[in-house]
């Protein structure tokens, strides 16, 4: 595992990128075209600092600003075909990776492998479904 964040950290650095900037090429990659607000609560950074983190993507020519259709004074993100291609590499990487790791695990441990992870993404799959709850802190309670 440390191996792959390292790599994906490397990948972002080859290309002058910072580690949330490729998180944001990721998120609008799988989530679609979305606002700088979605943005700035993903990240739980202010406005302008969303802002600030995808001026690079927008002046290298990954991402693109545009005018938001049901509110001019909004902005959406958009990935650029150069977006989309440098993401595939980034996947292709990963893919390859992924490859070298279920070589080094038996038929049976793949298998299992396999197993776990349909029954994450059924689990993710019902957690995107859920409503968000963040957890409430009792203000009489006292920690020692």
């Amino acid at each position: 595992m440390q191996r792959a964040l390292h790599e994906r950290l490397h990948f972002a650095k080859s290309l002058g990128l910072s580690m949330p900037q490729l998180s944001v090429l990721i998120q609008l990659h799988f989530r679609g075209v979305c606002g700088m607000s979605e943005v700035s609560e993903r990240f739980e950074i202010t406005p302008a600092a969303a802002s600030q983190l995808v001026d690079k993507l927008v002046q290298s020519g990954l991402i693109r600003r545009e005018e938001d259709p049901r509110d001019r004074r909004a902005k959406c993100l958009n990935l650029t075909d150069k977006g989309k291609e440098l993401l595939q590499r980034n996947f292709d990487e990963r893919y390859q990776w992924l490859d070298e790791l279920a070589e080094k695990l038996t038929a049976s441990e793949r298998a299992k492998v396999m197993e776990a992870l349909e029954m994450m993404t059924r689990a993710a799959q019902e957690l995107e479904t859920e409503p968000m709850q963040f957890p409430t802190q009792n203000p009489q309670t006292v920690h020692n």
